[in-house]
């Protein structure tokens, strides 16, 4: 019952739309008719708020990261895997929003800090190098979930490295429209309005 509990509750926790609570505290509009249509932190960049993409940054990734570490403190370590797994499925698919929910990339890399802090931060760090390299978000996000079950089955454990790589398959799921426009060479870079 407790890991039951635990799963309903992440799901919940991860279904919270911070990127539309954010634009809508702010008064941006709607997210959704905004640039991509998407509710994440790139999103509301585009807006031109960057505080309010920073804080829809901290809320998407601190629900994934929150929700590993309750578990894990209230029921043991593997419900820290399972609520990842099911904020992270909060996140991609929000009750709150009729199913229909962001990519994913916060939630997943603060779910990763929180399992284990140095794949986490490995992680972050991926992302940064190629955001700063190539000004792709999507490519940041790509490569990095790649390495991320690398990361976790040297620093964290076997088992959790084969959970990240269900997240890792998930991100790569959600991310399938920007993987053609890369290829086409269309996708929009970090910080265009597009």
């Amino acid at each position: 019952m407790s890991f039951i509990a635990t799963a309903i509750l992440a799901y919940l926790l991860g279904s919270i739309p911070f990127g539309i609570v954010m634009a809508r505290l702010f008064g941006l509009g709607d997210l959704r008719q905004i640039g991509s249509g998407n509710i994440g932190a790139t999103n509301v960049l585009r807006t031109g708020n960057k505080l309010a993409a920073f804080l829809t940054l901290l809320g998407d990734s601190g629900k994934g990261a929150l929700a590993v570490v309750i578990a894990r403190i209230l029921v043991g370590e593997q419900a820290a895997g399972i609520a990842g797994l099911c904020a992270m499925l909060g996140h991609l698919y929000p009750v709150f929003l009729r199913f229909k929910g962001g990519k994913g990339v916060a939630t997943f890399l603060g779910t990763l800090l929180a399992l284990s802090f140095p794949a986490g931060v490995l992680a972050c760090g991926t992302w940064l190098l190629v955001a700063v390299i190539t000004r792709y978000s999507s490519l940041s996000a790509l490569i990095a979930a790649l390495m991320a079950p690398i990361y976790t089955a040297f620093f964290y454990h076997l088992h959790g490295a084969l959970l990240v790589l269900m997240l890792t398959a998930l991100i790569f799921y959600k991310h399938r429209e920007n993987i053609m426009r890369l290829k086409a060479g269309t996708e929009t870079k970090i910080g265009k309005k597009g």
